[in-house]
């Protein structure tokens, strides 16, 4: 995602002008534009998170998003989707301490690498944001950490990153090791490509495999759980795709103004029709991975009712001129979509967990023997 939307006003472009020639190494502050003295100078948070932090702690929470935590959570419910998916599938069925356990150090892995993605963005588009009103109070567009700093800081993060993967079974290693190239590529993509939407759904997404290895499923020898894992994560690259759609519409004037391509730049005139189109084969694809694996009308009408039901009430009325309601929706459609289906797919792993699907087949022949 290109940003931070926390202005709730409408970003203005304050230069088109773009160098290209800075070293990613190199530690001078950047340029400020001609008339970034027109808008307020930056001020540390006096409320918040933020604010009880030591201040030179602060430009790195900044850097990372620590106080704006929507993109954490679009990163961790594809984790959570696998791993309650997955559950079931074990012999015997996990515990759920040990799903709660795995949830939470999905939670941490999603807090750890969302902020290294946010320092490689913010990396890559050092030379732009400064020009940009919505971003030019970034730490790295402000000089407030320096390109150097913010390299050492996110090896940090990789290598925390790298340690919590760690936790989980060795498998995992190959699983998600590669997601890295990924996190690496997707700011590159938005100036290639008209859909780095869909390199950013790749990347997000990549969660909604990794619940199966996490708790011992070979994907490679077992074809149901292969398939479910195939089906939930294009279901949710088909989200991700959606979210951040109505997300590119907050900056589609300054995209197009900066030369940054997306794809509401690009569907401008029929987005709508795009939205719908991409919940629908959300919804299928879930409906999908769920038939894989054989699960049952809890999670159905659950998980893919909830989805089908949010995801239609979003794309009827966001309103897409409007910064404010974009990220409304944006960040509450993240709740109502993705806390649907957890609790959809968390209702069915209890139903199997306790045994209610078997007892419930089992009234029906005794009542059947009446």
């Amino acid at each position: 995602m290109r940003g931070d939307p926390s202005y709730g006003r409408q970003p203005v472009i304050l230069s088109r002008t773009r160098s290209t020639t800075t070293s990613v190494l190199q530690d001078t502050a950047p340029v400020p534009p001609p008339h970034a003295n027109a808008l307020p100078a930056y001020a540390p948070p006096t409320t918040g998170l933020l604010s009880h932090l030591p201040s030179a702690a602060v430009p790195y929470a900044e850097l990372i998003r620590l106080d704006k935590p929507t993109g954490t959570y679009y990163l961790f419910f594809p984790c959570v989707f696998s791993t309650l998916l997955a559950a079931p599938l074990t012999t015997p069925i996990t515990p759920p301490l040990t799903v709660l356990g795995t949830s939470l150090l999905f939670l941490t892995g999603a807090l750890v690498m969302r902020g290294a993605g946010c320092t490689i963005n913010d990396l890559w588009d050092r030379n732009l944001d400064p020009h940009v009103a919505r971003t030019r109070l970034r730490p790295i567009a402000r000089g407030a950490i320096t390109p150097r700093a913010a390299i050492v800081f996110t090896g940090a993060q990789l290598l925390t990153g790298f340690a919590v993967l760690l936790q989980f079974p060795v498998a995992c290693l190959a699983y998600g090791v590669p997601s890295l190239l990924l996190v690496a590529t997707y700011p590159l993509a938005k100036r290639v490509t008209h859909y780095p939407q869909l390199v950013l759904g790749l990347t997000f997404s990549w969660g909604a495999i990794m619940g199966f290895p996490a708790l011992g499923i070979d994907l490679l020898h077992n074809t149901p759980a292969l398939a479910a894992a195939a089906a939930l994560y294009a279901s949710n690259v088909a989200w991700t795709v959606l979210y951040d759609m109505i997300y590119a519409h907050m900056d589609i004037r300054d995209d197009a103004a900066a030369g940054i391509k997306s794809i509401a730049l690009r569907h401008e005139a029929n987005t709508k029709a795009v939205l719908a189109g991409l919940g629908v084969a959300q919804v299928a694809l879930l409906v999908a991975a769920g038939a894989a694996v054989g699960a049952g009308p809890v999670f159905f009408v659950g998980s893919c009712g909830s989805a089908a039901l949010s995801l239609a009430t979003m794309v009827w009325c966001v309103r897409l001129q409007s910064v404010r309601d974009c990220w409304w929706w944006f960040q509450w459609g993240c709740w109502f979509t993705g806390g649907g289906i957890a609790a959809g797919l968390a209702a069915e792993y209890a139903a199997r967990y306790s045994g209610w699907y078997e007892r419930a087949a089992a009234g029906e022949v005794d009542q059947e023997k009446a």
